[in-house]
C-alpha cells in the first residue's frame, strides 16, 4: 500500500493515509504548465482501488500552515460513501496521533457511543461514511473548510470544546455522549479515573507556571484553545492571544471561558504584535520559528508554536505532556541564567 504524500512548499502539517497520494496543487502551476487535477484523476482512475490520488489547491495557504489540513480533508469528503438510511454516527475529525485515537476509541467504546469512526482513516480501505445521521466533532480548531464539505453532505457538528487537558477533554466527550444518550452517572464512571489522573499529572506544573505570563502570537489557530488550557487549568496569566483567523462558531465554547478582558487579536500584524510583546516582557511566548530566536536574544522565552501541532497533546494522557511543553522552556532558561 502506498502511503500519503502532500508535496508543496506551503503544505508542513502532512495527514497521512495508507493507500491514499495527495498532490498539493501549487500556486506557480500555471507558470510550470503542469495540471494536477486532471493527472490525480487519470492516476486515480488507473490504480483504483489499491491506491486513490487525490489533488486539493495549495495556493494561498499563507496564513497558517494547518491551513494544508483543512485542505487535504476537505479534498477527501465528496469522495466519502454514503451510510445505510437511519445509522447514526459519530465521526472525529482532524488528524490524530494513533496513540490518541486508540485512547478516545476506547473511551468511546466503555460509553457504549458507536459506530465512531475517524477523519483521516489509517488507511484508504476504512475511510468512513458521512451523511445526514452523522454527527461529528472537531479534534483540531483549524479545520473550516472540512465542516463546511462535510455539511453539505448533510452532517451535523457537535458544539464542543476542543480536547486539550482535563477540562477541555471532558467537555469534548461530554458532548457526544449527551447526543447518544449516556447518562451523567455512566459519563462519569467511565472517565473519572482518567480524569483524576490527569488533574494529578497537572499538578506540579501548576507549581511552575501558575502566576506565569504568557503572549500568544497568531500562527496554528490552536491559540485560544490553548489559552483557555493555560489559563484555567495552570492559571497562567494571558498577556495576549493572537489567533491568524477566529471562527467564532467552531470557538464560542471557548471564548466563552476565557478571562473577561483578555487581549485578543485576529490577523497577523508581526510588527506591531513585537511591540506589544517587548513592552509586555511575558515570561514566555508561543510563537513561530521565525521569531524566536530574536525573541531569545532579546531575553524572552519562547516556545515553538509549529511543537504544538506534531505533538500529541489531546485528551486525559496527554494533558501533563501538554503542560509541559511550556514548562520546559521556562526550566532551561532558569538553568542557563544560573
Amino acid at each position: 500500500m502506498m502511503s500519503l504524500i502532500v508535496s508543496s512548499r506551503n503544505c508542513s502539517h502532512a495527514v497521512r493515509i495508507s493507500g491514499c497520494c495527495f498532490w498539493s496543487d501549487p500556486a506557480r502551476r500555471k507558470v510550470i504548465k503542469l495540471d494536477l487535477s486532471r493527472a490525480a484523476l487519470r492516476l486515480s482512475q488507473r490504480f483504483v482501488p489499491q491506491v486513490r490520488i487525490l489533488n486539493y489547491s495549495g495556493s494561498g495557504i499563507e496564513t497558517t500552515f494547518t491551513q494544508g489540513e483543512d485542505a487535504c480533508l476537505a479534498s477527501l469528503v465528496p469522495t466519502l460513501s454514503s451510510p445505510p438510511a437511519n445509522a447514526t454516527s459519530l465521526l472525529i475529525v482532524g488528524a490524530l496521533a494513533d496513540v490518541v485515537e486508540d485512547q478516545f476509541r476506547r473511551v468511546f467504546d466503555a460509553l457504549g457511543i458507536g459506530p465512531v469512526s475517524f477523519l483521516p482513516a489509517r488507511n484508504a480501505s476504512s475511510m468512513p461514511s458521512v451523511g445526514q445521521n452523522t454527527l461529528f466533532l472537531l479534534a483540531q480548531p483549524f479545520l473550516a473548510d472540512t465542516v463546511s464539505a462535510l455539511e453539505e453532505r448533510g452532517a451535523q457538528r457537535l458544539a464542543a470544546l476542543f480536547p486539550l487537558g482535563v477540562e477541555g477533554t471532558t467537555a469534548w466527550l461530554w458532548s457526544a455522549a449527551q447526543a447518544f444518550g449516556v447518562s451523567r452517572d455512566q459519563f462519569d464512571r467511565v472517565t473519572l479515573p482518567a480524569r483524576l489522573r490527569a488533574e494529578r499529572a497537572l499538578g506540579r506544573y501548576c507549581d511552575q507556571l501558575g502566576g506565569r505570563s504568557i503572549f500568544l502570537f497568531p500562527d496554528s489557530q490552536l491559540e485560544i484553545p490553548m489559552a483557555r488550557f493555560l489559563s484555567r487549568e495552570l492559571g497562567m496569566t494571558l498577556t495576549e492571544v493572537g489567533t491568524p483567523y477566529l471562527h467564532r462558531e467552531h470557538m464560542a465554547e471557548e471564548l466563552a471561558l476565557l478571562p473577561a478582558g483578555v487581549c485578543l487579536t485576529e490577523g497577523q500584524d508581526v510588527d506591531r504584535q513585537l511591540d506589544r510583546c517587548r513592552a509586555a516582557r511575558p515570561d514566555i511566548a508561543v510563537c513561530g520559528l521565525g521569531l524566536a530566536n530574536p525573541l531569545e536574544a532579546e531575553g524572552i522565552t519562547t516556545k515553538w508554536s509549529i511543537e504544538l501541532v506534531f505533538t500529541p497533546i489531546q485528551g486525559f494522557e496527554q494533558a501533563a505532556d501538554l503542560a509541559e511543553l511550556f514548562a520546559r522552556p521556562l526550566i532551561r532558561r532558569a538553568k542557563l541564567v544560573a
